[in-house]
């Protein structure tokens, strides 16, 4: 028996992706999580095999989840199961440790056969989104980049950020001009929303 952790902030997705998993005569939902940092404990006391990762979960996101999971305990495989097919969320995915990437509107058997390969030492990836993630290449940002543009996501000012980061002001200019010429956007605002949309956030 396949022993899987669930993790989804959606209590009517969650329960309804492992009520389709149960279905399997080899698949056993073990523990589920609403949030990203429950998820290495789950993972734990409940000895899965497999952990379906969604992206968007408060306390940590799930690909944080999953390089926290890859890091503390590699024997449990982690698979991202997102509505969000970006091409830069697969590349920090696949970074992060994840054996696979699936988005949520494919079939039920689909994703039970993702999990049986992934298990058995198969790379998973949604071939529509591996093949755009080699057309937008890498993510341009460095990791204090993403971290500043993302402090400035819901409008903080400049002082706002530098407080909050304990950064200068100066700095924090330096970063967020680098940031948006990298992009190639013209303003901060574009920035987010350019970075969003290619998963680089």
């Amino acid at each position: 028996m396949i022993r899987i952790l669930l993790a989804e902030d959606q209590a009517m997705v969650r329960g309804a992706i492992g009520a389709l998993l149960e279905l399997e005569d080899d698949l056993e939902v073990v523990a589920e999580v609403g949030r990203g940092d429950e998820v290495l404990q789950a993972a734990r006391s409940s000895r899965a095999d497999v952990a379906l990762l969604d992206i968007e979960m408060p306390g940590m996101d799930g690909l944080d989840a999953a390089a926290v999971l890859h890091r503390e305990l590699p024997g449990c495989v982690v698979l991202i199961l997102t509505t969000f097919g970006r091409p830069g969320f697969l590349r920090r995915a696949m970074q992060a440790g994840a054996a696979g990437f699936l988005v949520k509107d494919k079939p039920a058997g689909e994703l039970a056969a993702a999990i049986r390969r992934a298990l058995a030492g198969d790379r998973v990836i949604d071939a529509s989104l591996a093949a755009a993630a080699l057309t937008e290449g890498p993510n341009p940002l460095s990791s204090r980049e993403r971290e500043l543009l993302g402090a400035a996501a819901d409008g903080s000012t400049v002082a706002d950020i530098a407080g909050q980061l304990v950064l200068s002001e100066g700095t924090v200019r330096n970063y967020l001009s680098a940031a948006i010429r990298k992009i190639g956007a013209r303003n901060r605002v574009e920035a987010v929303h350019t970075a969003r949309e290619k998963g680089w956030l």
